[in-house]
């Protein structure tokens, strides 16, 4: 076994071979890269020293080995790139971001990998699984990237969502019906947008979608009460910055109290979250799903 700086040290498990833990070298003692290592690992963010066993082997070099845990990993691309595979659920943002500037870059895998000093496999496995990467590693991959370390690690997190560069061929892509209340329904944090006696204003709620409307609470005499008896718009979100990509659904409808007792009771019941603003806000108002629009920005060819 031999390793360089970089490389990835997997363990799996002796009974199915899938990887149960994983971290980066970033340590090595001996000139010829045999062990022991230094491991960053990617669970704990603590580094050991590693003597490793039977079940652990080493993740570097050549294009053509299997991904950690089995899965097969993008095809390395000395041309223009495709669009990154990053597979929801798996890649962490991490990923998603190195995945993003490279395809921004028009770069692939293998020049990448050279440019920063390390193997296409660990970045192919970077770029598709949550993975920690230490210090050294991403400052190579920023250089690599023409990108900065606080970028790569998502730094900025108070800044307006949208800095980042457009996709190379968005396009922008009617929702239908029930693709808007789809994405409605995860429930969250959407904008309510009225008329107020101090003029237009747009007020973020905490809301719930239920039997056809949109719910949300606030504090009796606030200006979201001024809600009731006229006609609001409703608006939820989503802006990925990693990928420069997005949706929005807009509602259109009247708003009006909900006062009977047993129909509060059960939406207090049923929200998922108390508002976050805190407060006295126990009065429930909805809105009527009247008119519900959306649209989404994909790249070109995507969906």
């Amino acid at each position: 076994m031999y390793a360089h700086l970089g490389d990835r040290l997997i363990v799996e498990s002796p009974a199915d071979g899938v990887a149960r833990r994983d971290g980066e070298i970033v340590g090595l003692h001996h000139d010829d890269g045999t062990p022991p290592y230094d491991v960053r690992w990617s669970d704990t963010g603590d580094v050991t020293l590693v003597f490793p066993g039977p079940d652990a082997h080493v993740h570097h070099g050549g294009p053509e080995g299997p991904a950690p845990g089995g899965g097969a990993l993008p095809e390395a691309s000395h041309g223009k790139p495709a669009e990154p595979a990053v597979r929801t659920g798996q890649a962490g943002d991490i990923g998603r971001r190195l995945a993003a500037a490279r395809w921004r870059e028009g770069l692939g895998l293998d020049e990448v990998a050279r440019r920063a000093g390390m193997a296409p496999q660990y970045l192919a496995y970077l770029e598709t699984h949550t993975a920690d990467p230490g210090f050294g590693s991403l400052v190579r991959l920023a250089d690599a990237l023409g990108t900065t370390y606080t970028e790569l690690q998502g730094g900025g997190a108070d800044r307006p969502t949208g800095q980042g560069r457009a996709l190379r061929d968005p396009l922008l892509r009617d929702l239908d019906a029930q693709e808007c209340r789809t994405l409605l329904s995860t429930h969250g944090v959407g904008r309510l947008a009225l008329t107020t006696r101090q003029g237009p204003a747009v007020l973020p709620v905490n809301y719930e979608v239920t039997d056809g409307t949109i719910a949300f609470r606030t504090a009796p005499g606030s200006a979201a009460t001024e809600a009731v008896g006229q006609e609001v718009a409703f608006e939820v979100d989503h802006i990925d910055d990693a990928m420069s990509r997005g949706w929005s659904v807009l509602v259109v409808g009247r708003g009006r109290a909900v006062t009977d007792p047993e129909t509060v009771r059960g939406l207090d019941e049923a929200a998922h979250t108390e508002p976050w603003a805190g407060g006295g806000r126990s009065m429930w108002l909805v809105v009527d799903m009247e008119r519900v629009t959306g649209r989404r920005i994909v790249p070109a060819g995507g969906s």
